[in-house]
């Protein structure tokens, strides 16, 4: 295999890791509470500058990374408070939240560039060891990333299948009126939905300053990415989102190593969307979870 192939090849994977967890916590918000949140990848950004900020005290990266992911927990949680549960009382039509979530996104973007500056900045780590192997340079951060990818993958999967919230969750998406008919308590599912998608797109801003620098408009640069990935992979699966996301990821890095450049990245990860659409409308998976 070509090495700039290969090195590619595993940047997208790392990438690819990152745009999962997120994609899933997005496709969670809209497969239970119909909720197409443009500010997703903002609150990525916000877990990704928490974890700057607590990790600048001396504070261990990895404990770091969790006070993070509850802090941006909270701050899902009081969205839903002051916004979402109040626009859905009043029955708010689809395009008032879109247009909401882009105002909440505005809103956490210039919070966090009047807080931190405009500027990029990096954790306080050591300079990343670059392994040598078959050939390709693969970065530890990089290999750590997928690894913390795939544990939150597995206790996702564990939470979903094999605990009562998990099957309540999957109650709501199917029929959020007969759940409730059926004695589910709907407020709970929604409690849980915000903290898993909320810890879950903590962890990948996290994971996202590890490989690359943490700057104001990380998030939304990966939004359509993410948006993407959960469209693809058929909106409301979240195994649908990782498998998509994982192919937007390598296709994206591909892309970079070829004459169209770095420039055109998210354009071919619309593009494949798109081509993936008109052969399956629904995506490459059933959706809802």
């Amino acid at each position: 295999m070509n090495a700039l192939l290969a090195q590619s090849i595993v940047n997208g994977i790392a990438l690819g890791s990152i745009i999962a967890l997120a994609a899933v916590g997005l496709t969670l918000t809209y497969g239970i509470l119909r909720l197409s949140n443009f500010a997703h990848g903002d609150f990525m950004t916000l877990g990704a500058y928490l974890t700057l900020f607590i990790n600048t005290f001396g504070v261990n990266i990895w404990l770091s990374m969790a006070i993070a992911a509850i802090g941006t927990v909270a701050a899902m949680l009081l969205s839903e408070k002051l916004l979402w549960s109040h626009m859905r009382s009043i029955r708010a039509t689809s395009t008032t939240f879109i247009i909401i979530s882009i105002g909440l996104a505005l809103f956490l973007r210039n919070g966090v560039i009047l807080v931190w500056g405009g500027s990029n900045k990096t954790y306080d780590l050591p300079v990343p060891i670059a392994m040598d192997i078959l050939g390709v340079k693969v970065e530890q951060n990089k290999l750590l990333v997928l690894f913390l990818a795939i544990i939150a993958i597995v206790v996702l999967h564990y939470i979903l299948q094999n605990t009562k919230i998990g099957k309540a969750m999957r109650a709501v998406a199917d029929d959020l009126d007969l759940a409730r008919v059926s004695g589910i308590n709907v407020d709970q599912v929604i409690l849980w939905t915000w903290v898993i998608a909320g810890s879950l797109t903590s962890l990948s801003g996290s994971m996202y300053g590890l490989i690359t620098a943490v700057r104001p408009n990380m998030g939304w640069y990966l939004i359509l990415p993410l948006f993407a990935s959960v469209i693809l992979g058929g909106i409301g699966n979240p195994y649908g989102a990782i498998a998509a996301a994982f192919i937007i990821g390598i296709a994206q890095e591909i892309s970079a190593s070829t004459p169209l450049g770095s420039q055109y990245k998210q354009g071919v990860a619309l593009f494949i969307m798109i081509l993936v659409l008109l052969v399956r409308p629904k995506g490459l998976f059933k959706g809802t979870i």
